[in-house]
């Protein structure tokens, strides 16, 4: 308010009611000090008084004083008046480039709503635009049609029913070349003007119109003489069509060319662009889609293959934008017809009147002809049909975020999938936009930025356009800025272009049961997405979810993978998680609640016959459907593959305070922590021991402590190892978790046998074995057998060892994971060699190496050959002991 009237005072009660537009509460004028206060403060911080800004009272009233050239509204208002007084074209453009460079958003952007904010803020806005027509006319005045009609293109996009600026963009398209664009904004307009406030265009929107229909009679005479009449030669006839009431329909001579210009800063795509090469060169006539997600590139891929290939038609090229996903009303398929028989040469009075009969004029002037048609951002398969063309020489180029299956099916059309970027393009795509020198210097950063970006060419352009304009920003530190899942989306936002705008256009057009599925995925924490996880998301029937999700993968929100599985990219997700904020606490709780009961599904296939570590939490709600696992091969696969999945739910649950699932989430994936024990698990397993402290489960603490210790073991930690193994018997104890403390006592043992104590195990892995019989723990049981036998051949016990191994082989079933059981062979087989029993021995480990084959165990096979080679130098009768060796081998194949 302030800046808005420098110099000037402006009293309480006026900002008072610019504050607050409603209501003010009862200590207004308190609150209203304080802001002034901390203004002030602001103000000496930074030593404004040097720069002659100053915060006066004067009464009931404050006032701003400054040099006016400080503010910037101030020198957009001077550069205005300054381009009235100027008479040349040059001299006008750069000053209004620089005075609307002074902008950047909407004037008082951030502040509250209040009608002594907004007037100004009008006001400032009516002045830019009336800066921006300004400049369009210099431009104009200088010849640079194009310029003018990209300046005025965004907005009137933007303010799409301020005619006069629509009009002066329908005449400089016209006059840049572009004619059939200028007539479809005109007839975009109308019926915007007759669906929004139900009127007719005024004059300055018609007489533009007329103005595009008419040519002069020099222009006809001799159109290579007359610049404008040359820009306007692909819609030559149309416009001789109006000057001659009875020219005659359209001859072969007429030759469209309604392509828009080439895309810059196209990347790659040689995969596509090779798949269109080879369609249309061994399918005359034939029709491809062009079909993927919002922002993925399908429009300029089509016309940078359009333009590349352009001499293969000679009769011409018809282009339209259908605005299928588009803020303005898809087009009326009689106006793209109407339009594109203009282009073809049928004059006004000859055009059919009804759809059927403009249907039939178009395919019978495309017949016979080599001509390409490019129909842009198509909602739907019906909306393309009436406009494909009748020649068999003609190419149909379809761009669209759905994936037109019925073109497919009743037109033979031919799909070609257009999917992200994969990194390297995406890094080329920075490059192209920003220059080689920014992505140069911070190669990494770039490769990030990328990443964050999914590849989407949309988003990697407007985070080049965030860059440009703040070169001063580095991309690393945009980089860091954009992994903040909470603010990525506002920061791929351009003005009005970015992902949000382009996905929530793909979301208007679905269906109502995709439509509400998708607003339910934003809790979701990984990529991958199954029926059963979206129907837990959605609180639905999987079979609801399943058509769903089906709706959604044909409208590009998510990438289908396989059956019933899905793929939904990060940004899409960020997009889903802000249309529903208030519904995702629920959400979160029915999806953690669901990993947890896929978890223990996974579990019982990666080791059946175990035990469980946990229950489900209190009151959890279980789901209608959970992922079914055929084996141990299939449930490490899954493991292995949600893990960062699992992770960020890990995290989810830990930020909502939902520490009872978070460690359970941890714990439960100890399958894949004990197959691929050295990959990084232990900050995972750390916040699993946190939450169960939080939670205050000692159970849960206990075997937490047990696995971290025993993971630390294994990277060679020992210390913190031993102080984690040391603690877990005794919580599972408090706990009363006889399970619990058997697995606490047999890690505890593992750790101190690895660190070369010969005293303790043994007592520690009898308690425990004793402790699994009691309770009937079978897999425990057996785990204990086969650690003892470890640790009885290691102090040489060789015969008590044999006798553990064989007790514990007894109880491990061919239910049981097959590497326990080649583990156990293997210790049984060297302690029966200890005790020369070698013939039993040699059996043992040929079957041990049969058996880890079989089921790929490498290391446990390559154990059990080191025993078998082993052997060898350890029984008296060397001769005997190399021939059955020999004999295992050869009936082995090794």
């Amino acid at each position: 308010m302030l800046l808005a009237h420098p110099n000037t005072p402006v009293g309480v009660e006026r900002l008072t009611e610019a504050l607050w537009d409603e209501e003010p509460p009862r200590h207004a004028r308190t609150v209203l000090q304080g802001h002034v206060s901390r203004l002030r403060a602001v103000f000496a911080q930074y030593d404004a008084a040097a720069h002659g800004v100053e915060l006066l009272t004067q009464g009931a009233a404050y006032r701003l004083r400054l040099p006016e050239t400080l503010v910037d509204a101030h020198r957009f208002e001077e550069s205005l008046r300054l381009v009235r007084q100027s008479t040349d074209p040059g001299a006008a453009v750069a000053i209004l480039r620089e005075a609307l460079g002074l902008w950047q958003g909407p004037a008082f952007a951030g502040t509250v709503h209040s009608a002594p904010l907004e007037a100004p803020a009008q006001a400032l806005e009516e002045l830019r635009l009336t800066a921006v027509e300004a400049l369009a006319r210099a431009y104009g005045q200088l010849g640079d049609h194009g310029a003018a009609a990209s300046v005025l293109r965004a907005e009137a996009a933007a303010h799409a029913l301020r005619e006069p600026l629509v009009a002066q963009l329908m005449l400089s398209l016209a006059r840049a070349g572009r004619q059939v664009d200028a007539l479809d904004w005109f007839h975009r307009t109308r019926k915007l003007l007759a669906d929004e406030i139900g009127v007719d265009p005024a004059p300055v929107l018609t007489d533009a119109y007329h103005a595009l229909l008419r040519t002069d009679a020099h222009a006809r005479a001799h159109p290579d003489t007359d610049a404008e009449a040359h820009a306007h030669a692909q819609a030559h006839a149309h416009a001789q069509a109006h000057a001659h009431p009875h020219a005659a329909a359209a001859g072969p001579a007429v030759r469209p060319q309604l392509l828009p210009r080439r895309p810059r800063g196209f990347i790659a795509r040689q995969d596509e662009l090779a798949a269109l090469d080879r369609i249309t060169t061994t399918a005359p006539g034939s029709i491809v889609t062009l079909t993927g997600s919002a922002g993925v590139g399908k429009t300029a891929l089509a016309v940078h293959w359009s333009h590349r290939r352009r001499a293969d038609f000679p009769a011409g090229t018809l282009f339209v934008d259908l605005c299928g996903f588009s803020p303005t009303p898809a087009r009326d398929t009689r106006a793209v017809l109407r339009e594109f028989l203009l282009a073809l040469g049928v004059p006004v009075e000859r055009m059919p009147g009804s759809p059927a009969a403009l249907g039939a004029r178009y395919r019978e002037l495309t017949a016979g002809r080599r001509l390409l048609v490019v129909l842009d951002n198509a909602v739907d398969s019906e909306q393309v049909r009436p406009l494909l063309p009748g020649g068999e020489e003609c190419v149909t180029l379809v761009t669209s975020r759905d994936r037109l299956d019925g073109l497919v099916a009743t037109d033979a059309a031919r799909p070609v999938k257009v999917g992200a970027l994969p990194a390297a393009d995406s890094t080329a795509l920075l490059a192209a936009v920003l220059g080689p020198e920014p992505v140069a210097a911070e190669p990494e950063a770039a490769a990030r930025l990328a990443g964050l970006c999914d590849g989407l060419p949309l988003a990697l352009r407007v985070a080049a356009a965030r860059l440009a304009t703040r070169p001063h920003r580095g991309l690393a530190s945009f980089a860091g800025e954009l992994a903040d899942e909470q603010h990525r989306l506002d920061l791929l936002q351009a003005e009005d272009t970015g992902v949000a705008a382009a996905l929530g256009l793909s979301l208007r057009h679905l269906p109502e049961p995709a439509r509400g599925l998708f607003h339910h995925l934003g809790p979701h924490t990984g990529a991958t997405l199954d029926t059963c996880t979206a129907a837990a998301l959605a609180d639905c029937p999987p079979l609801q979810a399943a058509r769903a999700l089906d709706q959604l993968a044909a409208a590009q929100l998510v990438v289908e993978t396989g059956p019933r599985s899905y793929v939904l990219h990060d940004l899409v997700r960020l997009f889903a998680r802000s249309l529903a904020p208030d519904h995702e606490p629920a959400g979160l709780l029915r999806l953690l609640d669901h990993w947890v009961q896929t978890l223990l599904a996974a579990c019982a296939a990666a080791e059946p016959g175990g035990e469980p570590c946990c229950a489900l939490p209190p009151g959890a709600r279980r789901s209608a459907e959970i992922r079914r696992f055929t084996d141990r091969t299939a449930a490490l696969a899954w493991y292995s593959a949600e893990r960062g999945t699992l992770r960020a739910a890990v995290e989810a649950a830990v930020a909502a305070g939902l520490h009872d699932r978070a460690w359970r989430l941890v714990l439960l994936q100890w399958p894949l922590v004990v197959w691929q024990v050295r990959d990084g698990w232990v900050p995972l397993l750390e916040q699993g021991l946190a939450s169960a402290e939080l939670d205050g489960d000692p159970a849960a603490q206990s075997r937490a402590s047990a696995l971290l210790g025993w993971v630390l073991s294994e990277e060679g930690r020992p210390e913190e190892a031993l102080a984690r193994l040391e603690r877990a018997p005794e919580l599972a104890v408090r706990a009363g978790d006889f399970a619990g403390e058997a697995v606490a006592r047999i890690n505890l043992a593992v750790a101190l046998m690895r660190y070369g104590d010969r005293e303790r195990p043994g007592g520690l892995l009898a308690d425990a074995l004793a402790l699994a019989e009691r309770e009937g723990l079978t897999e425990t049981v057996t785990l204990a057998h086969q650690h003892l036998a470890q640790h009885l051949l290691s102090v040489g016990a060789a015969a008590e060892a044999a006798e553990h191994a064989a007790r514990g082989l007894a109880l491990a079933a061919p239910l049981l994971a097959a590497p326990r059981r080649v583990v156990l062979r293997t210790l049984h087989g060297e302690a029966l060699a200890a005790v020369g029993r070698t013939g039993e021995a040699v059996r043992q480990l040929h079957e041990a190496i049969r058996e880890a084959r079989a089921s790929a165990y490498e290391e446990g096979e390559a154990a059990a050959r080191s025993a078998l080679d082993g052997l060898s130098d350890l029984w008296p009768d060397r001769g005997q002991a190399r021939g059955a060796v020999t004999q295992g081998r050869s009936a082995l194949g090794g």
